[in-house]
């Protein structure tokens, strides 16, 4: 049993042998055609730093670190300008009462008070030095925002140019996957004619272990099961019970070169004529195809009634 097995082994190590040039050129073409999608795809991250990454990391870096810096100064401008109006506030109503409270004394002296008498002019002098503050701060704050206001202006230009980056980027971009449509089109067709004739054959045979064994022997006595399940080792025991003297005809499933004299070469399609002689390997059988006779590969058969 298990020298059976082994022999199913080697019938489907000879067809990956076989196969072997058509699976490395086709291996190499898959290759290729991943170097030039590599290659695709370093053009297009190259052309994206150049045109979209490049300009906008200059802009973060200079002119929006430069506009954040002066818009964070003009609110700590306009903070400086609230606290100064809230004090002039306060100056403005501690005058008034002052102001209010000296009238009274001088309607109505009180020689029992104590209260200096400057306080008015104290709080006069208050509301002076608070105007004061106020003005330098709105000076302050009207200069920090002519400032702001000239760099956001000229950030108009900056979008425009941020605008023909982004288009060039999508540009790259469409550009990049058109060719890469293109060469897995390409290899699509290159994989296609490698394998469409093998796939051909396999569709009409897709085991041609078991379809050199499955059209049964030409001995009336002798049985063979046309299930496509069946187990190798079955198979191989039936093929050992073809005649010694018995022929039939054979159609060629693949081309197939001799390997020395004791073999014969096959043409795909072509018929010939099989036997096998006593102690012979059961994966092989004794072809003649005219005068031309030789040891041919049951694998590369499909046996007729």
């Amino acid at each position: 049993m298990q020298s059976c097995w082994a022999s199913t082994c080697w019938k489907l190590l000879m067809n990956l042998v076989q196969e072997r040039h058509t699976v490395s050129s086709t291996l190499i073409t898959v290759g290729e055609y991943q170097k030039r999608l590599g290659g695709a795809e370093r053009e297009f991250l190259h052309t994206s730093a150049i045109n979209f990454l490049s300009p906008l990391r200059n802009f973060l870096e200079g002119d929006w670190r430069t506009i954040s810096k002066e818009r964070r100064l003009l609110e700590n401008r306009r903070l400086d300008l609230d606290i100064c109006k809230a004090r002039l506030k306060k100056a403005k109503q501690a005058e008034a009462k002052a102001a209010y409270e000296g009238d009274c004394v001088s309607a109505a002296p009180d020689f029992q008070e104590t209260r200096p008498r400057n306080y008015v002019l104290s709080a006069s002098a208050s509301a002076v030095r608070a105007e004061h503050e106020l003005r330098v701060a709105q000076t302050e704050f009207d200069r920090q925002a002519e400032v702001t206001r000239l760099l956001l202006e000229g950030i108009s230009s900056t979008h425009l140019n941020h605008l023909r980056c982004l288009q060039d980027f999508a540009e790259a971009q469409a550009t990049y996957y058109a060719q890469c449509h293109h060469y897995m089109q390409d290899l699509q067709r290159e994989c296609a004619n490698a394998v469409g004739a093998p796939h051909s054959s396999a569709a009409v045979c897709p085991d041609p272990v078991s379809s050199a064994f499955l059209s049964g022997p030409s001995s009336p006595g002798a049985t063979v099961s046309s299930s496509s399940g069946q187990r190798p080792s079955t198979l191989a025991m039936e093929q050992t019970q073809l005649p010694v003297t018995g022929t039939r005809k054979a159609k060629v499933l693949y081309d197939y070169d001799a390997h020395d004299s004791s073999e014969l070469s096959l043409l795909a399609d072509e018929l010939i004529t099989v036997y096998t002689v006593p102690g012979m390997d059961p994966d092989w059988l004794i072809g003649e195809r005219g005068n031309e006779k030789g040891k041919v590969p049951v694998t590369y058969l499909e046996l007729l009634s």
